[in-house]
């Protein structure tokens, strides 16, 4: 029999709340951490909003010997994961030798860990360092630092596909549990609110200008005019289910299914991926339509891609078939880190019976999609999360309330 991986552990930065606690009670009543940029003097780009992780001091989590030897992104991940591990219960001590390991996922966070590079080779007469290396550097520090602070000797590694690594981090986890790993960490901890990072957003065309932050990211919304980057993410600890529960673990809820797609060449005229992404994910955890009760959407806020998304979504569902909800609208996007958020999300709603609303938006009549805009009671027991990276990656992945 295939092992179920189920999640009993969950760790949480994120721009509305600082851990697991303060980030649902902020989500579950729509409040915001979107807000001017403070961690630059960002009045001269086009683009001065970002969701920034609030009252974080990692001097105050993390031992003093750590602080030079990483980068603000690499301590968010570092604590995040402390948190994950402490609420799952595990002791990675108590484990056999290479018992547990980490995948994370990360896009962007690179870029803050690069310029800081950069500057200190600049300083020291350095005159070039590739993008290449500071990306590479940084995703090797950010896994290794989680796996040697924790020694967590199992699997380990890092995947890239933008705003899609973090279901893709997840999904790793669980092929590792049915592999026969007992414990693994995963999910993403990502952003790039930095001049570097600023620039290189900034030319994708994507980022909204709008300095209302109410106003300035909404999904689905006849006004949507792109979205507001942000900062932070979700670490999970999934393992066997037969082992979490032998051991009297809380068990949040199970990766039920999962899928991977990527678009078309653009003018092929061949229909995206996202919609078999999903198709592929419910078959994978055995789901029809009427089984699901809640769509985690991409929501890109961009309206060609936000067309796509309905159409989707629509033609899996119905037409109003199913309650659709962007609580990143909430938070901006964590590149790596917003779809593990978003499914650390979904399984709070799970567990609280609320699902979570898309703040500030007016639903566009031309989507057909039943979306959230206030606080909804509701008996969430599936989910699909949906997830999109730039370049074409699509990822869907299905979870299910603990039984």
């Amino acid at each position: 029999m295939t092992p179920r991986a189920v999640v009993t552990g969950i760790g949480v930065t994120a721009p509305n709340g600082l851990g697991a606690v303060d980030f649902w009670a902020a989500t579950r009543r729509g409040r915001s951490g979107i807000g001017p940029v403070t961690r630059f003097d960002a009045r001269q780009y086009p683009a001065t909003l970002a969701g920034e992780v609030p009252g974080f001091d990692a001097a105050a989590h993390l031992p003093n010997r750590l602080l030079p030897q990483t980068d603000h992104m690499t301590r968010l991940a570092l604590v995040t994961a402390d948190w994950a591990i402490a609420d799952s219960g595990v002791r990675p001590d108590e484990l056999d030798e290479f018992g547990m390991g980490v995948i994370t996922a990360s896009s962007a966070g690179g870029f803050e860990f690069g310029q800081v590079e950069l500057q200190n080779l600049w300083s020291k007469g350095a005159q070039h360092v590739s993008a290449y290396q500071s990306f590479a550097w940084f995703y090797a520090v950010n896994t290794g630092q989680i796996s040697i602070r924790n020694g967590l000797k199992g699997p380990s590694g890092v995947v890239v596909s933008d705003q899609a690594g973090g279901l893709d981090a997840l999904a790793q986890a669980r092929r590792r549990i049915r592999k026969g790993c007992g414990v693994m960490l995963a999910g993403g901890v990502d952003g790039a609110i930095c001049p570097w990072g600023w620039v290189a957003q900034l030319s994708a065309g994507r980022l909204s200008t709008r300095e209302d932050p109410g106003r300035a990211y909404l999904p689905f919304d006849p006004a949507a005019c792109g979205h507001v980057p942000g900062e932070g993410g979700a670490l999970l600890v999934v393992e066997d289910e037969d082992a979490a529960r032998s051991r009297g673990a809380r068990v949040y809820g199970e990766i039920a299914g999962y899928a991977a797609t990527t678009d078309p060449a653009p003018g092929s005229g061949r229909e995206p991926g996202l919609r078999r992404a999903v198709e592929l994910a419910m078959a994978d955890a055995g789901v029809g339509p009427r089984d699901v009760d809640v769509v985690f959407a991409d929501g890109a806020a961009i309206p060609e891609l936000d067309e796509v998304e309905a159409a989707a979504i629509t033609a899996v569902f119905g037409a109003g078939g199913v309650a659709v909800t962007v609580p990143k609208a909430m938070t901006g996007r964590l590149c790596a880190g917003a779809a593990s958020l978003d499914v650390a999300t979904a399984l709070l709603a799970m567990q609280d019976g609320v699902i979570p609303p898309t703040s500030n938006v007016t639903p566009s009549a031309a989507y057909d999609l039943d979306l959230v805009v206030s606080p909804r009671s509701a008996a969430v027991r599936v989910a699909v999360v949906v997830a999109r990276g730039y370049g074409g990656f699509n990822s869907a992945m299905v979870v299910r309330k603990a039984g």
